[in-house]
């Protein structure tokens, strides 16, 4: 009976991790263009086209250093729709509909975040709260950058301000043809739907010895931009040791509890650029508020470009928290951002986890079964072998 059981258990779990591990969603295929004419004029900024076709829909990530770093992500339910530049008006910068898709009808769902603004504090007392001691803000439409560095399917961007004496920040923007997790910390749990942004700083010089730092982004749709944060909590640190929280910038009609896209992050951020554990530092967003539309659109020249009349919401993101390391310490902070369409992806236990899980509980529950039918059956044996004398 024991044997039995047991090796029905074993084919149980084997069964649940193979079908755990053998969901395979589906692919995209991924093809990358930077727009030639770009660095005949570097003045403008590069414009990076990522096409990412699937079964029955395709997904246009534009990624540009025209004015503040900007991500475009268009969903089309179209295999063969296009995204059209006129290049001569897109780097002019003064009417919208530089860039649209064709067909325009194919066109399901539209979302941009902007990159705006860099801010520095003196956390003196060591309270991580930025107050009145904000240093003048860094512009990244501002920023000198560099041309964008194609590595399929990663695309690396990197730029200074006039004012720095030596480093960088530098976004690297991340494709995916399947479905998979981050090669690095946070490892995030990433699908054919979305793309992955990682921010880091890498030696900018602090202006002050105490210095921490806040990254402005703004979110752009023409009806429905990414607008409410959701921050949901898991039992599982497998994948990013000792954080349980993940926050969803999300997109919505009306409230609904249908997402029609979002950005996701993990509240952490990392002081090394190879981190080991003790280098993660927790960071914490604001509230996100209204912006003008007509601000965005003059900073981002992607913006002005596809949008005719968009509306905006902003939120800060801030790095480290009281009693926390101080940026002077390593001189590097980089920060994971993952953007897509409909749903995000959620985060569930491995099939590994699953297995010793399943292992735990299960041998015990064996035990408890075996050793009651064994009980049961001494006792009914017992009874069975026990003879009485007659009363007279």
């Amino acid at each position: 009976m024991a044997a039995g059981s047991g090796g029905l258990y074993v084919v149980l779990v084997l069964w649940i991790v193979t079908v755990t591990c053998s969901a395979e969603p589906g692919r995209r295929q991924i093809s990358m263009q930077l727009y030639p004419s770009s660095h005949s004029t570097p003045q403008a900024g590069d414009l990076l086209h990522v096409r990412a076709v699937g079964d029955n829909d395709t997904l246009h990530f534009l990624f540009c250093s025209q004015g503040a770093p900007t991500l475009l992500l268009i969903h089309t339910n179209s295999t063969s729709s296009e995204v059209q530049v006129n290049w001569p008006e897109f780097v002019a910068r003064n009417t919208s509909g530089s860039l649209k898709v064709e067909p325009e009808s194919s066109l399901q769902y539209s979302s941009a975040v902007v990159f705006s603004r860099l801010l520095e504090y003196d956390d003196m007392n060591d309270t991580a709260e930025p107050t009145s001691d904000l240093f003048p803000p860094y512009d990244l439409q501002n920023f000198t950058w560099n041309p964008i560095n194609l590595s399929e399917p990663m695309a690396l961007l990197c730029g200074a301000d006039a004012s720095f004496t030596n480093g960088s920040l530098c976004l690297q923007l991340s494709v995916f043809d399947s479905e998979g997790r981050g090669e690095a910390w946070p490892h995030l749990l990433h699908s054919v739907n979305s793309s992955q942004l990682e921010v880091w700083l890498d030696g900018i010089p602090a202006r002050a010895t105490h210095s921490r730092f806040l990254l402005e982004m703004h979110a752009v749709g023409e009806a429905y931009p990414l607008s409410t944060i959701d921050v949901y909590q898991s039992i599982d640190d497998e994948y990013t040791p000792s954080i349980f929280k993940v926050s969803q910038w999300v997109s919505s009609v009306n409230g609904s509890s249908d997402v029609l896209g979002y950005a996701l992050w993990k509240p952490v951020a990392y002081r090394q650029a190879r981190p080991a554990l003790e280098d993660a530092t927790p960071c914490r967003h604001s509230v996100p508020w209204a912006q003008s539309g007509s601000m965005v659109t003059a900073s981002s020249g992607l913006i002005r470009a596809f949008f005719s009349d968009p509306e905006s919401m902003a939120l800060n993101v801030s790095f480290g928290l009281a009693g926390e390391p101080f940026y002077n310490v390593t001189r590097f902070l980089s920060w994971t951002l993952l953007v897509g369409v409909g749903s995000p992806p959620v985060d569930s236990f491995s099939p590994l986890v699953v297995a010793i899980m399943a292992v735990g509980l299960g041998i015990p529950m064996i035990i408890l079964l075996v050793g009651g039918i064994w009980l049961c059956i001494r006792k009914s044996k017992g009874a069975s072998s026990t003879s009485y004398e007659p009363i007279n």
